[in-house]
């Protein structure tokens, strides 16, 4: 197949995250190329995290953020020696997730059908009736307040696990820059408002001009909202969702747009 054929898109997810991705742009002719727009890294208070996890038998849900929230969260309980309590019951927002837990093992997942975000997440029966539950969220500094503060609304006990946070790239943007300069970049994928932020302040003056006239692939109307409040008013196409299907499915029908039969 090559819908994509010809497109150089830019994918901003961090190191060891955006291989898949690419790959399935390029089986589609385009010509991907990758600049972590964020580095994820340990969070800064490990003590607590841990506080957290050794009471993980005390709750009754444990509800996954992101991929990230997944494979920290594992990885950190493996290397403590500890497991998940077996009545712990599992929710993840996002297809992403929902693979990372299946992945390691887990198959009893709660999960949100079409749009992926804690809002869907939200509707969902099984977190209706929470009054008294105790529920523990895996996420990374800083996130969203939503859907703890929500749970708890609702009457549930919510406590925060961040496992992670989101740093700005340490890589080298020249090579990106000097790829825009030659026309190199048709479109860009963001998948997070802080990756967006942190791609905005690395690109300098003459990148976010460049930014500004290319069409963008963000995920939900946080993203989009959050592009026009940089003054990114160019073409911006909004994805339901994080995962690579729903990102290459956004890119299609774009691509179809610009091209009608």
């Amino acid at each position: 197949m090559t819908d994509l054929a010809g497109l150089n898109i830019l994918v901003t997810r961090p190191d060891g995250q955006a291989q898949g991705l690419m790959d399935k742009l390029a089986a589609l002719g385009a010509k991907p190329l990758h600049f972590a727009a964020l580095e994820i890294v340990e969070p800064r208070d490990i003590a607590a995290l841990k506080a957290v996890v050794m009471d993980l038998a005390a709750f009754h849900w444990a509800i996954f953020i992101s991929p990230n929230a997944v494979t920290r969260a594992f990885n950190l309980m493996q290397g403590w020696g500890l497991g998940w309590p077996p009545t712990l019951r599992m929710a993840a927002i996002g297809r992403g997730s929902a693979r990372e837990l299946h992945r390691l093992g887990i198959t009893d997942i709660l999960v949100p059908e079409g749009r992926f975000d804690s809002e869907s997440l939200l509707l969902m029966n099984p977190l209706q009736d929470v009054q008294g539950k105790a529920i523990v969220i895996f996420r990374g500094e800083g996130g969203r307040e939503l859907l703890g503060d929500t749970l708890t609304a609702r009457g549930a006990r919510v406590q925060y696990a961040e496992c992670y946070r989101r740093a700005p790239p340490q890589a080298d943007v020249s090579g990106l820059l000097r790829a825009w300069a030659r026309h190199g970049v048709d479109a860009v994928i963001v998948t997070s408002v802080e990756g967006l932020h942190h791609l905005y302040d690395a690109l300098g003056q003459v990148g976010r001009q460049w930014l500004t006239k290319t069409p963008l692939v963000v995920v939900g109307t946080r993203q989009r909202d959050a592009c026009l409040a940089l003054g990114l008013q160019g073409s911006l196409i909004v994805a339901p969702g994080a995962n690579d299907e729903a990102l290459i499915a956004a890119l299609l029908a774009w691509r179809a747009g610009q091209n009608p039969l």
